[in-house]
């Protein structure tokens, strides 16, 4: 037991050290309170406007995103104008808004505008995100060694716990937060010290050395591989 928390002490210093590479970073730059419509499939000419007040669009994926700041709105009239292929419709807000951060979903084809992410999309990409790191890190486990059916069983099931809880957690964030990276990197860090005690107590079928090192591996390369991904899609 001793040489277990030698390694985890150990392992957890090293992953302190390499954070401690550091950016610029800008005080006072939180997102301000904003409005955030998520178009799917969104066409290359639709515009969203409050009043005379157009919502900035960002492309991500299948996705845009359609973000109005609350400064900008001079009234609390939230009724929104959609253009597209030559026409308009008007569309509001199905709950109150709330003080900070507002995320809703434009259906083109209903002409509705429903409050938070659709069930459906957010089942779709928790999904992916697990599925692709599941793939990961199962190769990284098959390089390692590790073939008895126990330690396998061991995998998915810590595996499933640990991802499935990180990237629920991921899917309340607003879809492009600032700060969704950092998020990450702190729910990777927790991931890591629960999947290496978890994999030290229960695998049995390599030495502990073995089973740390990859630990260490596969989480280092799905915290790159998901930050990566972030990028490219959507959350």
């Amino acid at each position: 037991m001793l040489k277990i928390i030698e390694l985890l002490l150990l392992v957890l210093i090293l992953m302190a050290i390499s954070c401690m590479y550091t950016t610029t970073c800008y005080a006072n730059s939180a997102e301000p309170p904003s409005i955030l419509v998520i178009v799917p499939n969104s066409p290359a000419d639709l515009e969203i406007s409050i009043e005379n007040v157009r919502a900035n669009r960002t492309n991500k994926g299948i996705e845009s995103y359609y973000t109005f700041y609350r400064y900008d709105l001079k009234s609390n009239d939230y009724t929104m104008t959609v253009t597209t292929g030559g026409r308009s419709f008007k569309v509001v807000p199905d709950t109150p808004l709330q003080f900070y951060n507002n995320v809703f979903t434009l259906d083109l084809e209903r002409q509705t505008l429903t409050a938070g992410k659709s069930l459906f999309r957010s089942i779709t990409l928790v999904s992916l995100r697990i599925v692709l790191t599941l793939i990961l890190e199962g190769i990284v486990f098959y390089l390692f060694g590790f073939r008895s059916k126990r330690s396998w069983l061991i995998f998915l099931i810590v595996n499933l716990l640990t991802q499935g809880i990180l990237n629920i957690w991921l899917n309340t964030f607003m879809p492009f937060n600032d700060y969704i990276i950092l998020s990450l990197i702190f729910g990777e860090i927790l991931v890591f010290i629960i999947e290496m005690i978890a994999f030290m107590v229960m695998v049995k079928e390599h030495s502990h050395l073995r089973i740390g090192l990859y630990v260490v591996v596969a989480n280092l390369l799905s915290l790159i591989a998901g930050g990566y991904l972030i990028t490219l899609v959507p959350i």
